[in-house]
Formats: structure tokens, sequence, C-alpha cells
């Protein structure tokens, strides 16, 4: 009796959410989206950063020149820009390594019980940095959005990828762009949620930071929750009625049938070729985010505004401000919508072929920005920026698939954990190598309007850099996959053998509670489209 009741599996293990035969598998994009929607929140994280540095209406003079390592425990200075960023710095260190480190234990725990524990370090972190910002300790702030926060990060990046890979096998690059299109478009709608609810909160001239933080946290935390108890995992063997891949279809894509273990997978060369890949093409795509409306600033400044006739300087710099402003706006919009777009091309046209496109397309247009400042041609400017972000969104959300095909599905989410490293390493590379550069062609004397042509003739070396890694891809050798006994194991381990029986399950209708989580997740993400859209219509 004791022997049977240790064998049931627990409400959040893996083997007690295999889906019965009325689940249907388009349940589980918007459980993935309520998950990436809400990590989505990191690339809105500016708007907190100005607020935090007059969180004390009246610091001491003698405070501007306070260390790093002071400013971490003072309570009577306010803090400075470059102090409180190292906040996004850290999370997306800790999303990388957080992802290569429990990637292999996510595989065996499942999306249910590493999703509510993502929730619970991200929204707990954002709690716990709004107590440090309301106790004005930046040490605490670090600790829980930076360090917890990008725990949650990580772990909430990779949960759904594994899953949608093994419910869509027919569609992969889809199921995993409408899930990875949500931390995209999470920035579209957190952002102005976050700027309103600082503007309620504010008391005495103070920004209400603190308590936006906590709610924020709370929410996402609801939010995350119920998109992890929403997750299915597919029965072991299921396939779409009327799915059989062909060979053709399979050499096509480079698509194997076999599985590589994790601990194999990252000795090959495949794997450092698209580790490759993807830090190259995220590192010129986060360098042009992280200083697009400065760049816009300086390369075209009053002809954003059409000359700026009869405005004071005061009034010229903040129209020009506002105005390249708005391309924060488009930039979201189209790293988001090009993470579904361009995942869901690559089922068509493959997964090397899609990158290919984005390093040719990338390298042409990084090389004719230049040219568009000098011809004073904003709108071309704009036009290939966005273009060039929606490609940094697509290499995102192309890659899990990419690494599927190539290595199988058995243990896909945790080898893209240890992928997602290269993230950490662009997230720091990208934008301090666009500004350092900046910094050096002002101090050489260079105009501001050309001081960014060496940067991104630059950006484009490092895509050749990624179009070449990708040449070099080939498929995985065979002494490489699982034999069947260390498959048989893997499988076990994931308990897949206690749910064989329902192998032709999960073809039910999507019925009422469906449609009402699409609802739940369409509606924030479309409002936050139409925003942006406003923004960037101010823009142009």
């Amino acid at each position: 009796m004791s022997a049977t009741t240790a064998a049931q599996p627990g409400f959040l293990d893996r083997d007690y959410i295999v889906a019965g035969p009325n689940f249907n598998r388009w349940l589980v994009p918007p459980a993935a989206l309520a998950i990436h929607l809400s990590i989505g929140m990191a690339y809105g994280f500016s708007v907190f950063w100005l607020p935090m540095t007059h969180l004390i209406a009246a610091a001491p003079a003698a405070c501007k020149g306070q260390g790093f390592i002071a400013a971490l425990t003072t309570r009577s200075c306010n803090w400075t820009v470059p102090e409180v960023t190292h906040v996004f710095e850290t999370f997306i260190a800790m999303l990388g390594i957080s992802a290569a480190v429990f990637g292999g234990w996510l595989e065996h725990a499942g999306p249910r019980r590493t999703g509510l524990i993502a929730a619970l370090c991200w929204g707990g972190g954002m709690v716990v940095g709004g107590i440090g910002v309301s106790i004005h300790q930046l040490w605490l702030v670090y600790l829980g959005a930076g360090v917890l926060g990008g725990i949650g990060q990580g772990l909430g990046y990779i949960t759904p990828v594994s899953t949608l890979i093994k419910w869509f096998p027919d569609r992969r690059g889809l199921a995993t762009g409408f899930a990875i299109m949500g931390y995209g478009g999470g920035a579209m709608i957190g952002a102005p949620v976050a700027v309103a609810l600082m503007g309620h909160f504010a008391h005495g001239g103070v920004p209400g930071v603190a308590p936006t933080l906590i709610v924020m946290g709370v929410l996402y935390f609801i939010f995350m929750s119920a998109g992890a108890l929403g997750f299915r995992v597919a029965p072991p063997g299921w396939l779409p009625e009327g799915y059989v891949p062909t060979a053709a279809d399979r050499e096509r894509a480079m698509m194997t049938s076999r599985h590589v273990h994790l601990d194999r997978a990252i000795r090959t060369p495949q794997f450092w070729l698209i580790w490759g890949v993807l830090c190259l093409n995220v590192t010129a795509g986060i360098g042009v985010i992280s200083m697009a409306s400065p760049m816009l600033t300086d390369v075209f400044g009053a002809k954003l505004i059409g000359g700026g006739a009869g405005l004071s300087p005061a009034a010229l710099h903040a129209a020009i401000v506002g105005t390249a402003a708005g391309l924060v706006g488009l930039i979201s919009l189209f790293n988001s919508l090009g993470r579904l777009f361009w995942a869901s091309l690559s089922d068509r046209i493959g997964r090397k072929v899609t990158y290919y496109t984005f390093f040719v397309l990338g390298i042409a247009l990084y090389v004719l920005l230049p040219r568009w400042g000098e011809l004073g041609i904003p709108g071309l400017f704009v036009l290939s920026i966005c273009i060039i972000l929606s490609m940094y969104g697509g290499g995102f959300s192309t890659v899990p698939a990419y690494l599927a095909d190539v290595f199988g599905t058995q243990m896909v989410g945790a080898i893209h954990g240890r992928l997602l490293t290269a993230w950490s390493v662009a997230g720091i590379a990208g934008p301090m190598l666009i500004a350092s550069l900046r910094q050096r062609e002002i101090d050489a004397g260079v105009p501001h309007a050309q001081v960014y042509s060496l940067t991104l003739y630059i950006m484009a070396g490092l895509l050749l850099g990624g179009l070449i890694c990708n040449a070099f891809v080939r498929p995985v050798a065979d002494r490489h996959f699982m034999d069947d006994e260390t498959l048989t194991k893997e499988r076990s381990l994931q308990r897949e053998d206690r749910a064989a029986a329902t192998a032709t399950a999960a073809r039910g209708p999507i019925g009422l509670s469906g449609a009402l989580a699409w609802v739940l997740v369409g509606v924030p993400f479309l409002i936050g489209v139409w925003i942006a859209i406003g923004k960037g219509a101010k823009l142009l």
C-alpha cells in the first residue's frame, strides 16, 4: 500500500500533467505566453532608471562623489543612472547562468514545477527590489530584481521550450515563436503600466517606484502561476493527426529523428557553432537596442522634427529627445512580431536558411545605415533599424527549433538553457562595444552625426562572423546520439514510461476555457501593440 502510494505522481510532477484525450495542443501557447509576457518586462525596466535617481528630494551635494560600494548602502544620497542600470546587466547575466545550470533539472521536473518557481523568483524578486527601493538600499535591489529576478528570468524563459516543441513537431518554429514573441512584447505592456503606477503612487514630488515594483511583482506572480498551472506535456510518441515527416523533409531541414544527451551536445562542434550564431546576432542587435534613441538624436538632430524653427534650445532638445524616444515603441513592436514571423517562416525554409537571411540582410542594412544618415533620411534609417531588430528577435525564437532539428527533442530544453549563455555574453559585450566606440569617436573630434559609422561597420563584421559559423553547421555525427539504453534511462527520469498509454490522446476541442486563456494573454498584448504603434506614428 505504501509503495503504491509513493509511486503516485504529485501535483507538480511532470507525469501528473501528461495530457488526456480531451486536451487540445493549442492550449499550451497561451500558458507559455503568460510566462514570457511577464518576464519580458526585462526590456521595459529602463522606465525605472531615471525615477530611481530622484527618490530623495534633497540629497546633499557631497553625495555626487560617492563610490559604487558606498552607493550600495547609503540612505542619504540619490543613486545615479549607471548605478541602477547594473540591475539590468545582473538579471540578464543571471538569466543565462540559471538557464544553463538548471536546464537539465527542468527536463525532469517538468514545466509546471519550474514555471511556478520562475513565478516566485521573478515576481518575488520585484517585490524584494521594491522593498530595497523603499528603504533605499541598493544592494537589496540588486539581490531582489537582479539576482532573484534573473533566476526567474532564466527558468521562465526555457520552461515552455521543450514542451512546445514536443507538442508541435510539425511547426516547431511557430510554436516557439508564439512563446518567445511574448518576451519581446512584454515591455510593450509592462512599461506603460509601470509609468502609470509610478505616477499614481507618486508623493511629495517623489515617484512611486517602490509600490510599483511590489504591485507589479504580485501581478506577475499571479499571471505566471496561472500559466504554469495551465501546462500539459505531450504523451510520449504523440504526433499530430496526419503528420508523417518524410525523409526528404528531414534532410532539407537537417532534422534528426534521434536524440543527443545534454552532456554530449555541449561537446559537439554544432553546439558551439550555433552558440556563435546566436551570440554574434544578439551582440549586433542588442548594441543597437541599447543606443537607438541617442543614435537617432545624434545622427539627425533637428531634422527629426522638421528643423525646429522658432523653438528655444531647451524646447528644441526636449522635442528631439521625445521624438527619438518613440523609436523605443517601434523597436518593441518589431522585436516582438519578428519573433513570430521569422520563426514561422523557418518552418517553411529551414532554420539554416533563415539564419543566412538574418546575416546577409543584416550586413547590408548595417552598411547602409551610415549612408541614410549622410543623406539625412530618418525614415529609411528607422525602417532599417526596425528590420534589424525583427531579425534580432527572430534569432531568439528560431534557435530552439534549430537545436531540436540538430540534437533531437528529448533534451532540447536543457540544451537551449546552456546555449543562452551566449545571450549573457552578448548582453554585456554589445552595449559596452557600441558605447565605448561612440565615446572614442566623440573624443577624437568626429561630428556627432558620424560617430556611429565605424560602430555600424563593426556590427556588420560581427554578422559576417555569424554567417561563417552558420555555414559550418552540419548534421551531428552518429557517435553523439544516445543509444537505446541511454534513451530509455533518460525517458525514465522524465517519467515518460508511466504515461505511454496515452500516446494517442490530446485531440479534443479548445473549448471555452481555451478561448478565455487566449483572450487573457491576447488582449494585453494587442493593447501593447496599439500603444507601440501610436508611439511609432509620432516618430514617423
